[in-house]
């Protein structure tokens, strides 16, 4: 079990990194749009330190593999929200974003959850599921993915006016937390379908459920509705609301779809459930307008070619 505490917190750095990279090479891109999949595809794919970026993503996803395996998954995603904390001290450092007063309250309670959550854990007692009806899964999934879309579409109508006050991009980061949430639960899914002996009996196992699926669709619109949020908002405030979505979205319905149970002991119980409360709360913290000042461009030497 604690094999997947490490790889949870593993997953969080390298999660981190890849989302901080990825903004720092947007910012030395021109606009990108989501009306333009295949330009905004080309010019991300021709930045070197985006590409980093991606690779670090990735990684991640690997690592995440490992703590479905080994960790309730109401219990990873208090772990996983600990990764904001890193996210905003690499924000600050790699991007010149300013954090708040109430931002960084907020890190403190992420901490103080992290912590509740770990307390919770009792090794050979928590049980793991590896497996969930099919049916069930796309009844929860479908309709999110569709929520998703249709909400950050409508973020973008209200951007484009020109009226409006700098928005700090908490409806992107819910639209793209809906869409990754989906995409835990695949991941979920992908990790149980493994346990199959042999490679080619795995492979088939896996391609005849919806996870895969599931997986390509969120990929893909994943990364087009992403990297068009990042270039226009903060990563420190859009990726915490993302993050948050996406745990809480996992935390929940992972939990009911795959069929796992709470901890029986009351303290175990408490910790774990206040754990994830609080750090749901992170989300209800953000505020909705931006008054920080935008950073500053990053250091010509360090931006992608």
């Amino acid at each position: 079990m604690w094999w997947g505490v490490a790889a949870a917190l593993l997953a969080n750095t390298l999660y981190s990194l890849g989302f901080v990279l990825e903004k720092r090479a947007l910012t030395s891109l021109p606009e990108v749009s989501i009306r333009q999949p295949a330009r905004l595809l080309r010019l991300v794919i021709g930045s070197p330190l985006w590409i980093g970026g991606s690779l670090a993503l990735a990684a991640g996803f690997a690592a995440q593999l490992v703590v479905y395996r080994t960790l309730p998954i109401a219990a990873a995603q208090g772990i996983f929200v600990s990764g904001l904390v890193l996210l905003v001290l690499l924000s600050a450092r790699l991007l010149g974003e300013e954090t708040s007063g109430r931002e960084r309250y907020a890190l403190g309670a992420i901490l103080l959850a992290l912590l509740m959550v770990v307390l919770s854990l009792r090794e050979g007692s928590d049980t793991v599921s590896q497996d969930a009806p099919y049916q069930l899964i796309l009844l929860v999934c479908v309709p999110s993915l569709a929520a998703g879309v249709w909400l950050y579409a409508s973020a973008e109508r209200r951007t484009r006016n020109r009226h409006r006050r700098p928005t700090t991009g908490v409806e992107y980061g819910v639209a793209v937390g809906l869409l990754y949430g989906v995409s835990s639960l695949a991941i979920k899914g992908v990790s149980s379908r493994l346990t199959t002996h042999g490679i080619g009996g795995a492979m088939l196992d896996l391609l005849s459920s919806p996870y895969p699926y599931l997986l390509l669709f969120t990929g893909v619109f994943g990364l087009v509705m992403s990297q068009a949020a990042l270039q226009r908002c903060r990563a420190s405030l859009i990726v915490p609301v993302c993050t948050t979505v996406t745990s809480l979205f996992t935390a929940v319905l992972g939990t009911l779809s795959f069929g796992e149970a709470l901890p029986d002991e009351p303290l175990r119980l408490a910790l774990r459930v206040a754990g994830t409360a609080l750090a749901v709360a992170v989300l209800l913290t953000m505020p909705k307008h931006d008054t920080a000042p935008q950073p500053s461009p990053p250091a010509k030497e360090l931006a992608s070619p």
